[in-house]
């Protein structure tokens, strides 16, 4: 895309203006790092612009608090203060590990799957918020936790002017189908290869 300009021009009888605005179906995938860290990023850019922003986490441990966690509620915060940005909310729909899924049992992991997918499938329903950041979502996808089609019918057919970003590997075909974007993050190189551990300040 030279100079941000797209490739083709559509004849679906859209303005340009018209075409700019239709809401993404965004999903990062892969084996590589990055994959949250860029939607958490698109996040702020979201809130900078005023919209209303829904995170949901629906893998990792309602202990482990990550850094951009701190930063997108402290962000909502001054919009409750100040007006600036937009508000934000984050919610941890699930348990356990992605990598290890330890804490619970499988049909424990299922049940909150399931109860945080409802509630975003509610939430989208009543175009709750302006972008949706469903964070390792891949998984309870992969695991049969929740039904795909349903995922796939609801995020394609979602009402309004409403943006969803999806994060985690092995992203399902459908959803790949479904999206306007799609990147996946290639690993090269990881330090945790060569046996070095996750650090403060980069991998939370």
């Amino acid at each position: 895309m030279p100079k941000g300009k797209p490739l083709v021009v559509p004849d679906d009888g859209l303005t340009t203006a018209q075409r700019r605005s239709l809401p993404l179906l965004m999903v990062h995938t892969g084996d590589g790092k990055g994959k949250s860290t860029a939607a958490f990023g698109l996040a702020v850019r979201a809130w900078n612009q005023g919209w209303d922003v829904g995170v949901f986490q629906f893998v990792k441990s309602a202990k482990w608090r990550i850094g951009e966690q701190s930063v997108l509620e402290r962000l909502g915060e001054l919009h409750d203060e100040t007006g600036e940005g937009g508000p934000v909310e984050w919610h941890k729909m699930g348990a356990g590990w992605s990598w290890s899924r330890k804490e619970g049992t499988d049909a424990d992991h299922a049940v909150k799957a399931a109860e945080g997918w409802a509630e975003v499938k509610r939430r989208i329903a009543e175009e709750r918020h302006d972008l949706y950041v469903l964070d390792e979502f891949t998984y309870p996808m992969e695991w049969g936790w929740v039904d795909v089609d349903d995922v796939v019918s609801t995020l394609r057919d979602r009402p309004g002017r409403q943006y969803v970003v999806v994060t985690g590997r092995r992203a399902h075909p459908a959803l790949v189908e479904a999206a306007d974007l799609v990147t996946e993050m290639t690993k090269v190189k990881h330090q945790m290869d060569r046996g070095q551990k996750g650090q403060r300040g980069i991998e939370w």
